[in-house]
C-alpha cells in the first residue's frame, strides 16, 4: 500500500529536518533521565525505547539514568509499610533500602532494559554498586521550625547524594556498542548502599562524561514564565533570573537547578522536556522546535 502523496511529502520534510541533527550529535553523548508518566505508560515507554534504540543507530551515544519513586511506594504499601517523607524525600531505613533496591535495581531496571532490547538495542542494566559507578555519602537534611532558632538536622536512613563518579564501566559499554541503563543507588566507602536523586545521578554522570546534552524527563511541559508560556533557548542567566523572581518553584526548582550545575559543568546543553509526549526524545533531538526548555551557557 503506498502512501498519500502528502504524507509521504511530510515525511520526507520530517527526514530532513532531522539529518543536520543526526550529523550534529554523532558520536556525542546524551545523558536521559527517565521517569514520570514515561515511565507507567505503556506507549509512551514503548516510545521511549525506540527513540533510544534509533539515536544509538544513528551514532549517538544514549545513557539512561531512570527514577521509580511510585514504584517503590507501590511496593511497600503492598507489604504494609508506610511511606514517610521529609522535605519531599523518603524516609529510607534498611528494611525500605532493601526494597528500594530491588525495586530499583531489580523490577525497574530490567523491565527498561527488556524495553529497549525488545525493540532492537542492546541495553545493560547497572547500579551504582557496578564497577565502583556511584560512591556516595550519607544525606543530611535541615528541617527548620517556627519554634527552634536553629534548623533540625534529620536523620532520613539510607538517602544519599553523589560524593563522586566513576564512569569506566559507562565508557566500556558505550564503545561495544552498549546502552547502560542506571539504577541510581550508590554505596559509601564501608558498603552502605544509598538512594540517590535520580535527577542529581543524571546530572553527575553527565557532567563526567562531559555530556553534549543532558535530558530530564518530566510530567510538565519545560519551564514555564509567570503567565504561563513555555520558554526554550535559555541561556543560564536566565534561568538564575526565573529562580530568583519565583516563576520556577516547587517541584521544577530542583530539576532547573540540576540542569544549570551540568551546564556550569561543561554540559553543552540541559532540556527539560514533557514526557507525556510520545516520542519526546526524539522530538527534542531532532526537529528543530523540541517538545520542552532548551538551557545553555550563553
Amino acid at each position: 500500500m503506498s502512501l498519500a502523496p502528502e504524507n509521504a511529502l511530510n515525511i520526507a520534510r520530517v527526514l530532513a529536518e532531522a539529518l543536520p541533527y543526526i550529523r550534529r550529535f554523532q558520536d556525542k553523548t546524551v545523558v536521559i533521565k527517565y521517569g514520570g508518566n514515561a515511565m507507567v505508560d505503556e506507549k509512551l515507554k514503548s516510545s521511549f525505547a525506540r527513540d533510544v534504540v534509533l539515536m544509538k543507530l544513528v551514532g549517538i551515544n544514549p545513557v539512561v539514568v531512570h527514577g521509580g519513586g511510585p514504584q517503590i511506594g507501590d511496593l511497600l504499601k503492598r507489604i504494609g509499610k508506610e511511606s514517610e517523607f521529609v522535605n519531599g524525600m523518603r524516609v529510607t531505613d534498611r528494611e525500605t533500602m532493601d526494597v528500594v533496591e530491588m525495586v530499583l535495581g531489580g523490577l525497574v531496571n530490567k523491565n527498561i532494559v527488556n524495553l529497549i532490547n525488545g525493540h532492537g538495542g542492546k541495553a545493560v542494566g547497572l547500579t551504582g554498586k557496578d564497577g565502583n559507578l556511584i560512591r556516595a555519602r550519607k544525606m543530611k537534611v535541615a528541617k527548620s521550625s517556627q519554634e527552634a532558632d536553629m534548623p533540625e538536622i534529620i536523620d532520613i536512613g539510607h538517602v544519599g547524594e553523589v560524593e563522586s563518579i566513576d564512569t569506566s564501566i559507562i565508557n566500556m559499554l558505550t564503545h561495544d556498542n552498549f546502552i547502560p541503563v542506571v539504577a541510581p543507588i550508590g554505596v559509601d566507602k564501608e558498603g552502605h548502599s544509598y538512594n540517590i536523586n535520580a535527577d542529581l545521578v543524571a546530572g553527575r554522570i553527565a557532567e563526567i562524561l562531559k555530556a553534549e546534552k543532558l535530558i530530564l524527563l518530566t510530567n510538565a511541559p519545560g519551564i514555564l514564565n509567570a503567565d504561563g508560556k513555555l520558554l526554550s533557548g535559555l541561556r543560564a542567566s536566565d534561568v538564575e533570573q526565573l529562580i530568583t523572581d519565583g516563576a520556577i518553584h516547587g517541584g521544577m526548582l530542583p530539576k532547573a537547578q540540576c540542569a544549570l550545575d551540568a551546564i556550569a559543568a561543561g554540559v553543552t546543553m540541559s532540556h527539560i522536556i514533557d514526557g507525556r509526549v510520545e516520542h519526546a526524545v526524539m522530538l527534542e533531538l531532532f526537529t528543530d522546535e523540541g517538545v520542552g526548555s532548551l538551557m545553555k551557557a550563553s
